[in-house]
């Protein structure tokens, strides 16, 4: 990557890095054969995924910043600054269009209805040759079958939209008996992919503001999210504010 430096962030080393120098590194990592776990760390990753936190402290783990949120914690804790933004619904596009040639892709995770339209979305707008996808509610539950399927089908990246934290769990958990070289949580993608949630406007994506349109659409399921766990996220980030990150694995 442009940097292999990484910011503390309650516990956690969050990727010091750019969208151009992440997706070089995981095409490299491709190229080689070298396995990648990607997590993009909101505040609510921070608070939800604290249990898988020693777990990511793998070299093949990497975990970069999403949100104004990390941004204001490194500057109060850590006197730093982030180089860019990163967030799974953007970053993805511009991974697979930075592929000289389109990528195998396996996606698992959302409603049938909603992840069949993904898939279509990933194929005709993005260019990329679908190999699987499996839904997070039946196929999910299937766990020995679903791994089979996966690794039949030899995808370069796999996408896996659970939500936090269960898809974190389930990449830690699988990622090593996978037949997948990238394998990325990617939250609510396939929901925008799909047309089911809309983005915010342009506006309000350059002001931060991305969150309180997502606020504004579905209050009552994230209401907690952006009041008692951004508590937990402030606390958990003042608690860490002098501890160093072990070195990782």
């Amino acid at each position: 990557m442009q940097s292999n430096k990484t910011i503390p962030i309650a516990g956690f080393s969050v990727t010091k890095t750019t969208s151009q120098g992440l997706a070089q590194h995981l095409l490299t990592a491709l190229q080689i054969k070298n396995q990648v776990a990607l997590f993009f760390a909101n505040t609510n990753f921070i608070v939800q995924c604290r249990s898988q936190l020693h777990r990511m402290r793998d070299e093949s783990v990497i975990v970069v910043n999403d949100g104004v949120g990390l941004d204001i914690a490194a500057l109060l804790t850590q006197r730093s600054r982030f180089q860019e933004n990163l967030n799974g619904t953007d970053f993805t596009p511009y991974f697979f269009n930075q592929s000289a040639t389109p990528l195998r892709v396996f996606l698992l995770g959302g409603k049938p209805r909603v992840l069949q339209k993904a898939a279509d979305y990933a194929r005709h707008q993005l260019g990329q040759k679908i190999v699987g996808a499996r839904d997070g509610y039946e196929d999910i539950q299937q766990e020995a079958k679903l791994i089979k399927a996966i690794n039949r089908a030899k995808p370069d990246v796999m996408l896996v939209a659970l939500g936090n934290p269960i898809q974190e769990e389930w990449i830690l958990d699988n990622r090593h008996a996978l037949n997948a070289g990238v394998v990325i949580g990617v939250g609510a993608l396939f929901d925008f992919w799909a047309g089911d949630k809309s983005r915010a406007p342009v506006l309000m994506q350059r002001l931060r503001l991305e969150w309180f349109y997502r606020l504004c659409l579905e209050p009552r399921r994230l209401l907690r999210r952006y009041t008692v766990d951004i508590a937990r996220f402030l606390l958990h980030c003042h608690k860490y504010r002098y501890s160093n990150v072990p070195a990782r694995k």
